[in-house]
């Protein structure tokens, strides 16, 4: 699959963000890779084929006007959002997996920096293209999500309600945007994945590599993924999702044409 897609990704210097990069950079894409730092994104960019560094602070509305500017400039537009770029719960507790904390020992700026990170992050940076998306004519937003387990867990605050935060947010995000031309989909990995977020942990823990976020990012930024709204795609699982889709497509089509 050749993409011609100009992409930008939020916190595409490493773990999730880097993976789908990657992806999207291998298949043909034009991809912003974004982070905090302007030198480093520069540096991850190099070494994919066709692809820019840019720093964007996501919880600074600034920093995301000049980011989302400048990658504007450059591609002369855009056709995907992804947003990705979150703090995870070592932030708050470097042994989070082993030795969980409860909630009224999390300190405030700690539970505020994911909150602004995961949630208002993923509100200023498509409140930053969505306009520019419906002026064009239509566009797509892609935000990375978590299991809904991991939202509800003992000992995830702040990351879980963050991450629940920025679920519904999307869920809104799409009911606004619905019949726009710009779509609003959620792409979570399915499980505990391996992206430089997660402490040492027992050897018996087993963990999704960062590369199955590759094909559903990839289809979610082709022609196949036009008109898909509003979908909660688990990477994990997307072959038996796509091909479940697919299933329910020609049955229509054959009802159609009975």
């Amino acid at each position: 699959m050749e993409l011609t897609t100009r992409v930008l990704v939020t916190g595409a210097t490493s773990g999730l963000g880097l993976a789908m990069a990657t992806a999207l950079a291998g298949a043909g894409a034009r991809v912003a890779v974004t982070g905090r730092s302007g030198e480093r994104a520069r540096t991850v960019a190099a070494r994919l084929p066709g692809a820019v560094g840019v720093a964007l602070e996501v919880r600074d509305e600034t920093s995301v006007a000049r980011a989302v500017d400048e990658v504007w400039a450059r591609f002369g537009g855009l056709d995907l959002l992804v947003n990705n770029a979150g703090l995870g719960m070592r932030t708050v507790n470097p042994r989070f997996m082993t030795h969980p904390r409860g909630f009224w020992e999390v300190p405030a700026e700690g539970f505020r920096a994911a909150v602004d990170t995961n949630l208002t992050g993923y509100f200023l940076v498509a409140r930053e293209v969505t306009p520019r998306l419906l002026a064009g004519g239509g566009g797509r937003i892609v935000n990375i999500t978590v299991n809904e387990s991991t939202m509800t867990r003992a000992g995830f605050v702040p990351y879980g309600p963050s991450r629940a935060g920025s679920e519904a947010l999307s869920r809104v995000m799409a009911a606004d945007l619905l019949g726009t031309g710009v779509t609003v989909n959620l792409l979570l990995p399915g499980g505990a994945t391996v992206t430089g977020m997660l402490p040492d942990v027992p050897e018996q823990h087993t963990f999704l590599d960062r590369a199955v976020m590759g094909p559903p990012i990839v289809w979610l930024a082709s022609p196949a993924a036009a008109g898909v709204h509003d979908e909660r795609i688990v990477a994990a699982e997307f072959e038996q999702w796509l091909r479940a889709r697919q299933a329910r497509n020609d049955a229509g089509a054959n009802e159609n044409t009975a």
